[in-house]
């Protein structure tokens, strides 16, 4: 039985604890939010799921002291716990919230990685997949933090697989853009009151920057999880995959 750890259990989070959990798999989920982990303990066989803050160190080291208690191996880890952290010019923006940002959508990542790794090369192989965003290609106006930290799991990514691929260790960032749901919904209505604009307005603004003129969807990523994570993704290590119909650029999002 393969076991696989989800770090955020919300949203997308969610829908990869689920899909591994169908496949047979023992997960391990955790999540700030005492409800998301109470919904995932109560509907998803095969997930458990710990209240844990992964911007907390301390936090982090006894939820993988848990599963260490259980007695549990490591196939899989997915770093998948982020916000959207504050949306406004530089030199507005504050600092708690912007460390706050750090914290979460980056330093959380090395928290968990750092515990994670050696679980997978005790077990000879694996699978490590970071959640980043098309921002990391571009770059993002009025969302400084956010882009910051996403740009900077590329660097992490393509680190760790060079690091850890003499062990058999993949290690793969994902890139999706925006991804329907209720997350992108507030992000949408924060960025037209900041800018003066109706939230129909940038919705379409939006979508208008890539080539498919749509937004990602949960499944989508989840697709391409399980896919970096199985066989067939066997010789994949160190890429930033975009999820996101051909980003064609965000600055332009400012010109108007």
């Amino acid at each position: 039985m393969r076991v696989a750890i989800s770090a955020g259990a919300s949203g997308i989070g969610k829908a990869i604890a689920n899909s591994f959990a169908r496949q047979g798999a023992q997960v391990y989920v955790c999540d700030v939010d005492p409800a998301a982990v109470a919904w995932c303990n109560e509907n998803l066989p095969g997930v458990v799921a710990v209240e844990a803050d992964v911007a907390d160190p301390v936090s982090v080291d006894a939820f993988f002291e848990r599963i260490a208690a259980d007695g549990e191996r490591l196939d899989v880890l997915v770093n998948n716990a982020g916000i959207a952290g504050p949306t406004g010019p530089i030199e507005t923006l504050d600092v708690d919230e912007w460390r706050k940002t750090i914290d979460i959508d980056l330093n959380s990542f090395f928290y968990c990685a750092r515990r994670a790794i050696p679980m997978l090369r005790a077990n000879g192989g694996g699978s490590v997949v970071n959640m980043a965003s098309n921002v990391a290609f571009h770059g993002f106006p009025l969302r400084s933090p956010y882009t910051a930290s996403k740009w900077a799991i590329i660097g992490l990514t393509k680190t760790m697989a060079m690091e850890l691929g003499p062990d058999g260790v993949r290690v793969n960032a994902l890139c999706p853009g925006s991804v329907e749901g209720p997350r992108i919904d507030r992000v949408i209505e924060k960025d037209a009151a900041c800018r003066g604009r109706t939230v129909e307005q940038v919705e379409a603004e939006y979508k208008s920057q890539n080539s498919l003129r749509t937004f990602a969807r949960n499944e989508d990523i989840v697709a391409m999880v399980q896919f970096l994570c199985s066989s067939a993704g066997e010789r994949i290590s160190g890429q930033a995959i975009g999820i996101d119909g051909h980003t064609e650029g965000l600055s332009l999002r400012m010109d108007n």
